[in-house]
């Protein structure tokens, strides 16, 4: 078993335990870490669950979760327990589990279990991404007007009225220019969703490590381009997440400079 592949059976086996907690859970009520932001008890018991499973498994390597915190520095997980955690308390079954393992900031392997289908999306580095073991690819679609592209959720928090200033204005834009927009409340589904063809395209104006990092590389390893706002190629440190199939990226991209410019 190579290295790799020891880390992707932890990490399987401490998704597992998210399993048999969120199928046990009855009582989704929340508490709120800041505006509108909730947290809830299955959220913390899910990350302390496979914080210590990861850590049994893999002693060598830290953790960063998003209710419990943590740090990225050399070979590190990073776990958001639900992502989508207003869906979840609401019952909308648009929600997963998100686990990346990174390697000075990259991540090298990526998983993403989406409740509402009942599988997972995962990629290793250069191996390519695959949902419930099956081969994926993004999608075909050449042209934005074909295009069914997902917008991350909204701000909240300080600021937040003149932080989703642009966001509105991105929403406008490809309302005019993209098929159809949809807006699903997880950035994990998003990004696994491109990588499997369902979406073309998604967009967060944000970047927080436990949201993305397996998705992005998900989504990369199934062919999306994946880049900020900038058209930089995205990291760790970047600002935003763009993620497109390949045909359509540059025209997505030239609609959210368009935006940034008019």
């Amino acid at each position: 078993m190579s290295d790799l592949e020891k880390y992707l059976t932890a990490a399987h086996e401490a998704i597992d335990l998210a399993d048999r907690i969120l199928q046990a859970t009855r009582d989704r009520s929340a508490a709120f870490k800041g505006d509108r932001d909730p947290v809830t008890e299955t959220d913390l018991a899910i990350e302390r669950a496979m914080r210590d499973s990861l850590h049994r498994a893999t002693p060598e390597a830290g953790f960063l979760g998003e209710e419990t915190g943590g740090s990225t520095d050399g070979l590190a997980w990073v776990l958001d327990p639900i992502d989508g955690t207003a869906n979840f308390t609401h019952g909308v079954p648009l929600t997963a589990v998100s686990l990346a393992l990174l390697d000075r900031g990259e991540p090298i392997i990526g998983l993403v279990a989406v409740q509402a289908e009942g599988v997972r999306y995962t990629a290793m580095g250069g191996q390519g991404a695959t949902r419930d073991g099956e081969p994926i690819q993004a999608s075909a679609c050449s042209e934005l007007r074909s295009a069914m592209v997902a917008m991350g959720d909204y701000a909240t928090g300080p600021d937040a009225a003149e932080r989703n200033q642009a966001r509105l204005r991105i929403t406008a834009a490809l309302a005019t220019r993209a098929q159809r927009v949809r807006m699903l409340g997880s950035a994990a589904i998003d990004l696994a969703w491109v990588a499997a063809g369902k979406l073309d395209g998604s967009v967060m104006l944000s970047n927080k490590p436990w949201d993305t990092a397996a998705g992005v590389l998900i989504a990369r390893e199934a062919g999306a381009h994946v880049t900020d706002l900038n058209g930089h190629l995205h990291a760790l440190n970047s600002t935003s997440t763009i993620a497109a199939a390949p045909g359509v990226s540059d025209e997505f991209l030239d609609a959210l400079r368009h935006d940034r410019a008019s």
